[in-house]
């Protein structure tokens, strides 16, 4: 069983992972707001990819100081950001949902 692959919910340890193209990232150091993915040069310092980042929260964020950010997938200057680590099996609610209504209309 190959348990390697770059994508992220794929594997099913915890790491950091891009929010655009979902792949694996192997990042020692701290994220700077200028950082981007290697793979599809997207903004790793964004609300995206933060730990707090929450859709259902208030401003979408778990930090009750933070300020509102209104491009989530963008650098920001966030004081709270804490890069996320997620697993294989992290899906929201609505890619659940997505994908169960994807398989009930297949052909």
């Amino acid at each position: 069983m190959n348990l390697f692959n770059p994508y992220c919910y794929v594997i099913m340890s915890r790491m950091k992972c891009c929010h655009a193209c979902k792949h694996a990232l192997d990042i020692a150091s701290k994220i700077g707001r200028k950082d981007v993915c290697p793979h599809c040069r997207a903004d790793l310092y964004c609300c995206s990819n933060c730990s707090f980042y929450d859709p259902s929260a208030s401003k979408q964020c778990r930090e009750p100081v933070a300020d509102a950010v209104k491009e989530k997938g963008k650098a920001n200057f966030c004081d709270y950001f804490r890069f996320a680590e997620r697993s294989g099996n992290d899906e929201s609610e609505a890619e659940r949902s997505r994908k169960q209504l994807e398989d009930l209309f297949k052909a």
